[in-house]
């Protein structure tokens, strides 16, 4: 980039920033962090799962983005349950190793204000995985501040059957009729049995790399949720594309309240 180039980014940016102090944010925001092996092959990298390590490596940076524009509440879709299963086994590994990683780090940083949480069916993870990442959220349970939420082996679709399936097994072995059940049954009974069941409801979900779709995310979560599609790969994904979000979410929950 030249060097105004440069200076014209940086006063957009800045403009941006300006702009964000008269709008609405959110609260809690998600991200399908799509495009890594994409970003790897123009980056002329031969092994394209390269790019997971660096999108991996790109979360931190995010929540300083998040620390700097006051957003406390953090969950991003790392993988499905179908993309454990239907990637090549050298690409899957490549990408928990770089999470893992991330994660441990992350954890162990001096001065960590954020709180990991995992939500997701961990049980198909591999043994290592799931050790360090159990760990990694075990070491910060008492940490105050940001709460990042880690969906690993997770589909929407499925966290709502398991929901259903431990409210049925809950009033059997209470002895319940399960008519009664079928008659009284709150959003509150289902809410309470998610894989995050503290989780607040998410306010802002982006997508990187043009895909306008939500893959089974967060389904549950995200019946509020504004969404934010952005044609940049996740790893190149900058403050300028993030405060862009920011900016159309706010504008966009102002319309709301003046509708």
């Amino acid at each position: 980039m030249s060097v105004i180039g440069d200076l014209l980014r940086r006063a957009y940016l800045s403009g941006l920033r300006h702009g964000l102090r008269r709008l609405p944010r959110p609260r809690h925001i998600a991200l399908v962090m799509d495009g890594n092996r994409r970003w790897a092959r123009q980056q002329g990298f031969d092994n394209p799962s390269v790019g997971h390590a660096h999108g991996a490596d790109h979360v931190d940076t995010l929540l300083g983005w998040c620390n700097r524009y006051g957003i406390d509440e953090v969950t991003i879709f790392v993988c499905s349950t179908e993309n454990l299963h239907r990637r090549p086994a050298e690409e899957v590994d490549f990408l928990l190793g770089a999470m893992e990683r991330v994660v441990t780090e992350r954890a162990a940083r001096p001065g960590n204000r954020w709180k990991i949480e995992l939500m997701g069916r961990l049980d198909v993870l591999p043994d290592g995985t799931r050790h360090a990442l159990k760990r990694a959220a075990e070491a910060t349970a008492d940490v105050t501040g940001g709460r990042l939420a880690l969906a690993i082996g997770y589909g929407g679709r499925q966290e709502i059957v398991d929901a259903v399936r431990e409210l049925l097994w809950d009033e059997r072995r209470a002895g319940g009729n399960l008519s009664e059940l079928a008659g009284r049954v709150e959003v509150a009974d289902l809410a309470s049995r998610l894989y995050a069941p503290t989780m607040s409801g998410v306010d802002l979900i982006i997508r990187t790399s043009g895909e306008l779709r939500l893959s089974n995310f967060l389904l549950w979560q995200s019946a509020g949720a504004e969404f934010s599609f952005c044609d940049t790969l996740w790893p190149g994904f900058r403050e300028l594309d993030f405060v862009r979000a920011l900016r159309d979410f706010g504008r966009r929950r102002v319309r709301q309240l003046e509708s």
